[in-house]
């Protein structure tokens, strides 16, 4: 017996692969974590971010060698002004790279 016709709608496909709180394979994954990020700048109370100490920027910066942005840091918008200058001349002095070989 063939199934009757079904307009594809969200809601019903939804309801067949299962609620995003139930955890089910195919059901729709949440997209924010539960651990808040915070600004470690601001926690370690520090109000100038120094070019010449790479081994703090390094973290900031991943092997593509573009800047982490807010988002993914969790810095504050301060913060994330001060390191981005403070790589830009940190990679003008040569201490950090522009890009990974």
């Amino acid at each position: 017996m063939s199934r009757p016709y079904k307009p594809g709608g969200r809601d019903d496909d939804r309801r067949e692969r299962g609620g995003s709180d139930r955890g089910e394979k195919g059901g729709y994954r949440r997209r924010f974590s539960s651990k808040r990020k915070f600004c470690r700048f601001c926690q370690r109370n520090i109000k100038d971010i120094d070019y010449k100490n790479v081994d703090i920027l390094r973290k900031y910066v991943p092997d593509r060698g573009r800047i982490s942005p807010r988002r993914v840091s969790g810095t504050c918008a301060f913060h994330q002004r001060k390191l981005a200058q403070a790589v830009k001349r940190a990679r003008l002095m040569a201490l950090l790279f522009y890009v990974e070989d």
